[in-house]
């Protein structure tokens, strides 16, 4: 297999048939929020205010900053078609702005000025009802909820918040620490000194680096009601490959080890289909195709988010100085 140069980039393995191809994206933002709506329509955001946009399956990018908010870190984005998308400010305000235009203009539809305030992810069941949740304020995780698209957000009652332990907290790594469980239910998991799932009232810990504000859960993936694959680690140790992924056969009431783990700190995991699931962090990306039990690496190079199209089978990712790739078969 001959190599493209300058535009894309393989690595792979004998024992699998995908490849990283990177992608030219012609940005340099440090990239965490995307979605991919379908095969052709990709969405990315992330540092200085930065928006990008794929209709072409990511061949050709249009990218925008954001006006008014370049100095904004939009690390998570929700897109609905090639028209319409929030995306998420994480703080000092914390905000939610959305586009009907394919991200020509953009309006504020949520702003939060309390100190403190820090929103880690988004999650959208359908078109219309979605969740935004952050880091705890006065011992409480902040949970806002929207019906109507996106166009506006309400905090629940504080009743309802979760409570949060001394140290622990969520982080804004992938957009991917919130899932959706089941209908009109979510599920997230933290990190810091404590690392738990949180799934309706149930509060259950879990078996990855923790102890230390770097360390902790950063991501789930949700195959069903049942199957569940959470990782993380220690980001100030990328290579560090203990305690990074915890696997759960019986919707999260216990957790298991792989067999064989990713190779290091992962800032995202994603279900692909069948018994296959991907992975990536700082350094590479990885592969499995047994629901989590063994872990093989097809790219060290890094990226923070990958996401499967919610129509479709289309995989990206995404990550620092703009870098944006497509899973594909090899050739």
């Amino acid at each position: 297999m001959k190599f493209i140069t300058g535009i894309l980039f393989f690595f792979s393995t004998t024992a699998f048939s995908q490849n990283v191809q990177l992608l030219d994206s012609a940005s340099h933002a440090s990239l965490r929020g995307l979605s991919v709506v379908n095969d052709r329509v990709v969405w990315a955001s992330g540092s200085d205010g930065m928006v990008g946009r794929s209709v072409d399956s990511g061949n050709t990018w249009k990218w925008v900053q954001v006006k008014g908010f370049g100095k904004t870190d939009f690390r998570d984005i929700e897109a609905f078609n090639d028209a319409q998308a929030v995306i998420m400010g994480i703080g000092e305000p914390a905000l939610i702005l959305r586009t009907i235009d394919g991200g020509e203009h953009w309006k504020v539809v949520y702003e939060n000025k309390l100190p403190g305030m820090f929103l880690d992810a988004m999650e959208f069941w359908n078109e219309q009802s979605g969740i935004v949740i952050g880091d705890p304020l006065e011992g409480k995780f902040f949970v806002a909820r929207t019906f109507d698209g996106g166009n506006s957000w309400r905090p629940v009652p504080p009743g309802y918040m979760p409570d949060a332990e001394n140290g622990e907290a969520c982080f804004a790594a992938s957009g991917t620490n919130i899932r959706e469980y089941k209908k009109d239910a979510a599920t997230f998991v933290t990190g810091g000194m404590h690392s738990r799932i949180f799934i309706q009232n149930q509060r259950i810990n879990l078996p990855l680096a923790q102890g230390t504000e770097t360390s902790g859960a950063n991501s789930l993936a949700v195959k069903n009601t049942r199957d569940f694959v959470v990782v993380g680690g220690d980001f100030s140790k990328p290579d560090d490959s203990t305690g990074v992924c915890a696997i759960s056969r019986n919707g999260g009431k216990t957790w298991a080890h792989p067999i064989r783990n990713p190779g290091g700190y992962r800032s995202c995991v994603e279900f692909l289909n069948g018994k296959t699931w991907l992975t990536c962090g700082l350094n590479g990306v990885d592969i499995s195709k047994d629901d989590g039990v063994t872990w093989d690496t097809i790219s060290t190079e890094g990226f923070h988010v990958c996401r499967k199209a919610k129509d479709g089978e289309a995989v990206f990712l995404a990550g620092s100085d703009g870098r944006i790739a497509r899973l594909s078969k090899r050739e």
